[in-house]
This record gives C-alpha cells, structure tokens and sequence, in this order.
C-alpha cells in the first residue's frame, strides 16, 4: 500500500458523509488512519463511520454539524479526539453550490456559499491548531475546485468562494510552516458527486458537455479525489505545501 501514514494520527473529514468527503475518508482508513465524520446529515454520517470501522479496522466518529456554527467546533473536536486518540490532519470536503448568474444572485445565497466553502475552512483550521501543533506531520487539505482557476460565470459565489480558499490555503501554509503543519488544496474538476448528480439530470446534454472538455474523455471519481487527500496527508507529501493540485483529467489545459 502507497501512502506513509506516520504518525496514524486521526484526521477530521466535513461533508465525510458522501461524495469526496466520504471517498476521503475512506481512503484514509485503508491505510490505518482514524477518521471522524462531519457532516449535516448525521444519519448518514453515522452510519459512513460505521461501515469504514467494520471494513477497515479503524477507530471512527461521526457528529452532525452545520459548519456555519462554529461555536460547536469546540465539543465536536473534543469527542473526536477521545475516540481517535491523537488528531493531526483535517480535510475540510463539505461544501455547498448556488449556481446562478450575478444578476439572480441574492446576498441570503452569497454568504452561504461564502460561510460554508471558506469561512468554515479557516475557522476550523484555526480550531483544530493545538491538536495539529502537538504532532510532527498534522496537515490540511481543503477541497477547492477548478472553478478557482477558471472561474464560471453561472456560477461566481462558488467560484470566488473556491478561489477563497485557494488565497487562505496559501496564507495558512505561510503562517503555519513554524510549526511543521502542511497546507495544501486539490481543485477537483467535474466529479462523479451528488453536487453533480442534480445538475447533469437536470439538464440534458450536461454530462456531456462535461465529458468532452475532459482529455480523459471521462468524468472523475470521488476516490481519485479521496486517494489524492491521503497523499497530501502522509509523509510521502512531506515537503509540499502552500500548492494546489489540479485532478481534472485535463480540463484546465484543454481551457487555456
């Protein structure tokens, strides 16, 4: 199995009850990695936590929390350190879309996008720092998009939020280096997730579309972006940090 994971300590994953968050999880525990699961649907990230113990032998936890409060980091951070143990990673996957042109873009819908993809990243970054600071190799990753590069027209809260994320991954890789932890970003292209599952059925041709700016000539997986997350979290990624990677089958080439 590629991936060093040393230290195995836990890693806190958002929006880890589907999508890249649950592949993220996922692809964690297979190499030893205790994982607890955030997400607003704590059914089913309760039950995503109990089948990654059951298949892979690892500790697990899961809490139903809307990112925007982050009054609850707090608690929810001590419950995860008690069932995992030690925690040194954090891959902040939960995200939300408005995909609507400026001119139909209310302000309620902007600061949702905003709060959710970017503010809850550096709030819960900060959060989370004196578990990561107390363990050599702790790291972040945040699941940005290409839409950071590109940009996308339909859908501009998204895109900034993404782009947000990009400029605060850079700026708390900068101001963290001193203590050892590592801050990088993957901006996923156009992935086989339920935030694309809506969309491509509601509107024909979408997927299409999709697949032909791809050079792969396909749509991406969530576990090519989860296998991706456990990288940048292991030793194997030891000096990289402050960088963005790009896992769009070529769509961000084909563009330029």
């Amino acid at each position: 199995m590629t991936g060093l994971m040393r230290p195995a300590t836990g890693v806190v994953v958002t929006g880890g009850a589907s999508g890249i968050g649950r592949a993220s999880a996922r692809a964690l525990a297979e190499v030893g990695r205790p994982v607890a699961l955030w997400d607003v649907d704590a059914a089913r990230a309760a039950a995503v936590a109990k089948d990654i113990a059951i298949e892979f032998g690892v500790a697990t936890c899961a809490a139903g929390l809307d990112v925007r409060e982050s009054e609850h980091f707090p608690e929810h951070i001590a419950d995860a350190r008690e069932a995992l143990g030690p925690i040194g990673g954090l891959v902040h996957s939960a995200g939300v879309s408005h995909p609507v042109p400026v001119d139909a873009l209310d302000e309620e819908s902007w600061d949702f996008v905003l709060d959710v993809n970017l503010r809850a990243y550096v709030l819960l970054a900060k959060a989370l720092l004196p578990d990561l600071r107390s363990h050599r190799g702790s790291a972040i990753v945040g699941i940005a998009s290409i839409n950071a590069i590109l940009g996308n027209g339909a859908n501009p809260a998204y895109s900034a939020s993404k782009a947000g994320l990009l400029a605060a991954t850079r700026s708390l890789a900068d101001g963290l280096a001193v203590d050892g932890i590592r801050v990088n970003a993957i901006c996923p292209g156009y992935i086989r997730t339920p935030m694309q599952y809506e969309p491509m059925a509601n509107v024909p041709g979408l997927e299409a579309a999709y697949v032909r700016q791809s050079m792969l000539g396909r749509m991406g997986e969530p576990e090519e972006i989860g296998r991706v997350v456990r990288f940048l979290l292991s030793e194997e990624a030891s000096f990289i940090t402050a960088e963005h990677v790009i896992v769009d089958g070529g769509v961000v080439p084909s563009q330029r």
